[in-house]
């Protein structure tokens, strides 16, 4: 729910191969000691590609607006709201891809284009009509004590005064979650500035992966007794991370968001790799397995094939994922 809404008025594998990922099972966790962090300090630019290409530019330029804000968190937001959508309506009539309702917008909307007129559906105007009310909201409560991100988060959720009221993010568990939901979903929309750490839970994943290699695919298999145990990509992907503990969405391109975002030369066994006939938009992403080291992944690739394991250089390679718990927890339910 956004503050607009609710402030003024989420081929079969052979036994060597089972041995080879066996192997790295074992061994992500000798690499996970010599990494570290990857969402640092500095200039905070957007993730390749995380954002869909025709806004990526006016979220870049509009998230530098004010120190509240950056890029990814703004980025994190627009995701929050619609996916991306500049034609999403709620009930609630919020409207494009901010989601403003009309008493918010006819306040706070601007002509971010130029073109004489601020439009609620035309992203060049709704998204730095975003940026300026996050700024707005931060001018608002600058003087509180804490974090000015943090602090004006809340503003957007529970209003400044609150926030004034509190000396900072009021003790309201919708807030407290919402501050948290996009501070880290914003870390799925960064570039990283140096290698990220890698997921606690991608031996567990893998090993689910591998254990049904061979396993016939079904479109929109969940793997469930009465669908015969069978899975598509995204069913077997967020399968093998229930199996540790982390819950993803239901499709591959909203898994994409469930954490930072390795090079291909920084990929680790367990992280999601994803591909996509549009490589300039998260959103148009087809297709995910589970990297398992060596240039190949486990993926359950389409109806006639089995489980199995395929290379992942292939000219529709969109990037990975590396999933950590607290992302996943960050994705919405619906976009």
């Amino acid at each position: 729910m956004t503050v607009r809404k609710a402030w003024i008025l989420a081929t079969a594998a052979v036994g060597a191969a089972l041995s080879f990922v066996m192997l790295l099972v074992v061994g992500v966790y000798v690499v996970a000691g010599n990494l570290v962090s990857g969402f640092g300090n500095g200039t905070v630019g957007l993730a390749r590609n995380a954002v869909p290409a025709a806004y990526a530019s006016i979220v870049q330029k509009w998230g530098n607006l004010c120190s509240a804000i950056n890029p990814a968190l703004l980025a994190a937001q627009l995701y929050q709201e619609s996916g991306f959508n500049p034609n999403a309506k709620s009930p609630a009539k919020a409207e494009g891809i901010a989601q403003f309702i009309p008493g918010t917008w006819a306040i706070h909307g601007i002509d971010g284009n130029g073109d004489g007129r601020a439009d609620v559906w035309d992203p060049r105007d709704a998204i730095p009509s975003a940026a300026s009310y996050d700024c707005k909201l931060a001018s608002y409560v600058k003087d509180a004590p804490g974090n000015l991100t943090d602090n004006m988060l809340a503003a957007y959720n529970a209003g400044a005064y609150a926030v004034i009221r509190y000396g900072g993010v009021p003790p309201y568990a919708e807030t407290q979650n919402y501050v948290k939901t996009i501070t880290t979903l914003a870390k799925s929309f960064a570039a990283p500035v140096r290698r990220v750490d890698p997921s606690k839970q991608a031996a567990g994943a893998i090993y689910f992966a591998q254990k049904k290699l061979g396993t016939p695919y079904l479109w929109g298999g969940d793997g469930t007794p009465d669908q015969g145990g069978r899975f598509d990509c995204s069913g077997l992907t967020k399968a093998a991370y229930e199996t540790v503990g982390v819950t993803l969405p239901r499709v591959a391109n909203d898994q994409y968001n469930a954490g930072p975002h390795p090079k291909r030369n920084e990929l680790l066994p367990g992280d999601l790799v994803f591909f996509s006939d549009d490589l300039t938009n998260s959103r148009a992403i087809r297709h995910v397995g589970v990297y398992v080291g060596g240039g190949y992944m486990i993926d359950a690739p389409r109806t006639g094939a089995v489980i199995r394991f395929d290379p992942i250089d292939t000219p529709d390679y969109f990037g990975a994922t590396r999933v950590t718990e607290d992302g996943a927890k960050a994705l919405p339910t619906t976009v």
